[in-house]
């Protein structure tokens, strides 16, 4: 590795550690995949952070984030195995079972497990200054056609571009705002305050249902059903039209996409 510009050892406290290379995060993944591997998991194509391993009827999920992971199945000894496995490749710690992972809460039943992002909302609230402000029943105004508005007074660039940001991600267990952020998202090179105004309104929706999140629960079902719609060259900036479907397995909503 080479020492970043400026840096003389000969003057520098010896003490010092030179930290960033741009391919530790790589190099760690490799060496946590081929861990798992070697314990005959096979990765998932589609999910290259997924890793899965079947008996039978049975089945063993582990998933990685960095440092993180998280193990989930039907196969109880499997798992235990696995953790033990872990715990000798790794230098690692049980934390129980899952209750709050990457900023998403876990709340779980006999019958149904609750995922929701309800402290990661009132945090970017309190951030932004809108803990106070006055809800809204839906997230965008009726036939609201929002367009590049070049010739209107701009807004502030990072910072609607930080909220989008957030917006996208707390997309991930609120469905019901998932239109309204890909309509946004589209003006982030150059966005109005008309597109920040439809910004702070999906914020004053959600502070009307924080507690709001995904349910999956067992219906005695698997049965897949699906729904899409389209409008048809709704877009005044190009006429091109926003297509989005939902897909549920077993009464669960499983995935969902809105896009131009």
């Amino acid at each position: 590795m080479d020492l970043p510009p400026g840096c003389n050892l000969a003057h520098d406290k010896k003490n010092q550690v030179c930290n960033g290379l741009k391919q530790s995060h790589r190099a760690w993944f490799d060496r946590v995949t081929k861990s798992i591997k070697n314990f005959r998991y096979t990765q998932s194509n589609s999910n290259h952070t997924l890793f899965l391993k079947r008996d039978g009827g049975k089945i063993t999920a582990l998933i990685v984030y960095v440092d993180n992971m998280v193990v989930t199945g039907n196969d109880t000894r499997e798992q235990q195995k696995l953790q033990k496995y872990l715990s000798h490749e790794f230098e690692m710690k049980d934390l129980g079972a899952l209750k709050y992972f990457l900023r998403i809460e876990v709340a779980r039943s006999k019958t149904s497990i609750f995922l929701s992002q309800m402290k990661y909302l009132m945090d970017l609230l309190t951030e932004i200054g809108m803990l106070g402000c006055k809800p809204t029943d839906i997230p965008i105004e009726m036939n609201q056609k929002l367009c590049e508005d070049i010739d209107r007074l701009p807004t502030n660039k990072e910072q609607y571009q930080h909220l989008v940001g957030r917006l996208i991600y707390l997309a991930h267990t609120r469905p019901d705002i998932a239109y309204v952020v890909s309509v946004v998202s589209q003006f982030m090179h150059l966005p109005s305050v008309s597109h920040r105004n439809a910004v702070d309104r999906i914020l004053r929706y959600l502070k009307s249902t924080p507690e709001k999140g995904l349910m999956f629960s067992k219906h005695g079902n698997h049965e897949v059903v699906g729904f899409t719609d389209a409008d048809w060259a709704d877009s005044i900036t190009d006429k091109h039209s926003t297509s989005c479907y939902f897909t549920f397995i077993g009464g669960n909503l499983v995935t969902w996409r809105s896009k131009k």
